[in-house]
């Protein structure tokens, strides 16, 4: 079907299925599991299909939700469990496994000058997660990190000043390790729906930048529905991964952290094409493009079984979202940090 047909076609998902899952749901004193609906991308002649995702407590626990959900959405439907979703900030997972000139988390993971987009970074109260990228703010000059609201405002407990380390208390962090303060974060609504989980650090002025480490530098941004290929990822904790985006526009994420769920609608959903894409830590990495490193999305959260393999699936918000929620823009340039005024408490 057409992008605008499976636009509307999913609106229509989104309340048949929740409907339908309610009813088959057969015991009243079951809690069933959440269920999101998002749109596949057009992998085939026929053009492009819905996704429809269902969480819960463990893989058998689904199996007639399942068979709803295929009912409702249709043979065509892309039907999944993928367990559940959570902020990818808290928890340690393996490293990764690169190729031998790409960093490894151990690297990632340690003091690293001059700052590099992958490298663990956190607000002084946080454990790790990861630098994403290097932009500007409206109404200054100067360089700020960018990550997640989660890893540098310590989800909306944070206060502008505050100190961002790097790398992040998880990892060894001091107040030897400051590399800049909390500037500005986007705050979560508890009431939903959510369109980003991001904030910016300003960085100090002695603190040395290289946003084109690694594989060159991030400064142009491509929209999710136009990536065919393969997508990469740099985080504190697997490092360089690869994978697919298998779902785009996703509405109606739940997204568990440590103060609560948060739903989060028109998401990205990627899947890892040699094991997981993403683990605790890797929260804030910015997913690009293989080839020509065209900004995609920001990782934020992922959930740790289901997807093909088992091995989970990760989702993250569009890019030009996040930018247009803190009124940024990518720089690719190497420089030193700035100063501004830091804003009123958040």
């Amino acid at each position: 079907m057409r992008l605008d047909e499976a636009r509307a076609r999913k609106a229509e998902i989104l309340d048949e299925t929740a409907r339908s899952l309610r009813l088959a749901a057969n015991d009243p004193g079951r809690v069933a599991g959440e269920i999101f609906v998002g749109i596949v991308p057009a992998d085939r002649p026929d053009g492009y299909r819905i996704a429809i995702r269902l969480t819960g407590d463990g893989p058998d626990e689904p199996s007639d939700r399942i068979e709803v959900a295929r009912t409702t959405g249709g043979a065509d439907a892309d039907v999944r469990y993928v367990g559940r979703v959570r902020a990818l900030v808290d928890e340690v997972g393996p490293p990764g496994v690169g190729r031998a000139d790409e960093p490894t988390a151990t690297e990632l993971q340690r003091r690293v000058r001059p700052l590099v987009r992958g490298s663990s970074v956190a607000h002084v109260d946080v454990s790790a997660g990861t630098i994403g990228a290097f932009v500007r703010i409206a109404g200054s000059s100067a360089l700020h990190v960018l990550s997640n609201n989660h890893v540098l405002a310590a989800t909306d407990l944070g206060r502008g000043g505050d100190e961002v380390l790097q790398p992040g208390p998880a990892d060894g962090g001091t107040d030897a390790d400051r590399i800049g303060a909390l500037a500005v974060a986007v705050r979560l609504d508890p009431d939903g729906p959510n369109l980003v989980d991001a904030a910016v650090a300003l960085l100090d002025d002695e603190v040395p930048v290289d946003p084109a480490a690694h594989d060159g530098p991030v400064t142009e941004m491509v929209d999710p529905d136009a990536v065919r290929g393969l997508v990469r990822k740099i985080g504190r904790t697997t490092g360089v991964t690869r994978g697919r985006i298998s779902a785009f526009e996703v509405d109606g994420v739940p997204v568990g952290y440590g103060t609560g769920v948060f739903s989060f609608d028109d998401q990205i959903e990627v899947e890892g094409v040699l094991g997981l894409f993403s683990d605790g830590g890797d929260s804030g990495s910015l997913i690009t493009t293989e080839g020509d490193r065209l900004g995609i999305g920001l990782l934020f959260a992922g959930s740790a079984t289901g997807g093909p393999g088992g091995t989970g699936v990760t989702y993250a918000n569009p890019l030009a979202a996040v930018l247009r929620s803190l009124d940024a823009t990518l720089d690719g340039g190497t420089v030193d940090g700035g100063t501004v005024e830091v804003p009123d408490p958040l």
